[in-house]
């Protein structure tokens, strides 16, 4: 029989294992420490040599998690790290990412216990993402890249072990999603025809920064027929209309990461990344006419807007300003795009990760 689980608030314990580290594994598959997937037990000596990856006091504390409201100590932060497979050097990057995801504007809490199947995306941008050897290329949001995987697991981790979102106990996800295991990107800066996505929201194009975002899994968007910007963003903008977006309730902010080739069309058919943004924003609508009675009578009292249905003419945008459609490029060759819709009680948030490896406290509001 396993003991039962240390308190939560505990940052060392000694396991007996017995000449190797699978009992010290499975004490902590059998007290909901993990994901569910085997781990890199944290021994004092890993914990140790990720705390290097930081130029911070292991018991210096980022801020209190909900809902359990666990000090996120960059030395719990170390520990989830290592059980994610992190290398040190990644660390940076978790610290900045649990540092974003406090932001009042990001609502931790709601995104914490929803229903709704968020994953945190975790989107990271400038020379930290190629220093690491991240993957902005082909199936970045697949397998097949420590970095991408590890960083956005260990964040995974401690949001359950320190925030104390335990699935199906205060993690109501109804469903939930596989973006929940680990979902974590580096923006293809190279094959844009813009400036990168930092620069949009308001940093330089020389910083390293991560950006946060309670999103759903990728939602596909096929185009291979279409020549010109407008088509495409016709394409887009129809896969984004739909009833049943968290997006349409409320707005929030939302994500599309376009495909390099689709840029490219794009772009060359004279659209900024604000033309962009507009076009969505006026063409990505829902007609009253495709909502039932019922269902229109909860989204407008979700959202409060009820009233401006004459405004829109009856054809409901998806966000409540053009600038909240969040436009970036990621992805290799093919003429595929992506739109992932948010939880949208929620707007993204970003945070600068200095040069030296420490998070810059400067909130940058997205």
């Amino acid at each position: 029989m396993t003991a039962p689980a240390p308190p939560p608030d505990l940052e060392q314990l000694e396991i007996p294992i017995a000449g190797d580290e699978h009992d010290a594994a499975e004490c902590f598959h059998a007290w909901g420490w993990t994901d569910g997937l085997p781990i890199v037990v944290p021994t004092r000596a890993r914990v140790e040599a990720m705390c290097a990856g930081a130029s911070r006091y292991p018991v210096e504390s980022l801020g209190n998690l909900p809902p359990r409201g666990g000090a996120a100590t960059v030395l719990k932060i170390a520990i989830n790290a290592v059980m994610a497979g992190c290398l040190a050097e990644h660390l940076p990057v978790v610290l900045a990412a649990v540092e974003a995801i406090q932001d009042p504007q990001f609502n931790l809490f709601g995104v914490q216990t929803t229903t709704h199947p968020c994953g945190i995306l975790v989107i990271v941008q400038g020379p930290i993402a190629a220093a690491l050897g991240m993957n902005a290329g082909h199936n970045c949001f697949g397998p097949g890249n420590r970095a991408n995987a590890t960083i956005g697991r260990a964040l995974r981790l401690v949001l359950q072990n320190v925030g104390g979102g335990i699935p199906g106990a205060t993690d109501k996800a109804t469903q939930g999603s596989p973006a929940k295991y680990t979902y974590c990107i580096a923006e293809n800066e190279a094959a844009s025809p813009w400036p990168p996505l930092r620069v949009a929201l308001g940093l330089d194009a020389a910083d390293s920064c991560v950006t946060v975002v309670a999103a759903e899994g990728p939602h596909n968007v096929n185009d291979h027929g279409s020549t010109t910007g407008a088509s495409v963003l016709n394409s887009i903008a129809e896969t984004m209309a739909t009833v049943g977006s968290n997006n349409l309730y409320v707005g929030g902010d939302t994500f599309v990461v376009l495909g390099p080739e689709h840029a490219r069309t794009i772009a060359g058919s004279g659209f900024g990344r604000e033309d962009v943004q507009r076009y969505l924003y006026e063409h990505a609508r829902v007609a009253v006419a495709r909502i039932s009675p019922e269902k229109l009578a909860e989204l407008s009292a979700w959202g409060g807007w009820g009233d401006k249905l004459g405004e829109w003419g009856g054809r409901i945008p998806l966000v409540r300003a053009a600038e909240s459609i969040r436009v970036l490029v990621a992805g290799g060759a093919g003429k595929h795009s992506c739109w992932c819709p948010t939880f949208a009680v929620t707007y993204s948030a970003t945070r600068r990760i200095s040069c030296d490896g420490t998070v810059c406290t400067t909130v940058c509001a997205t």
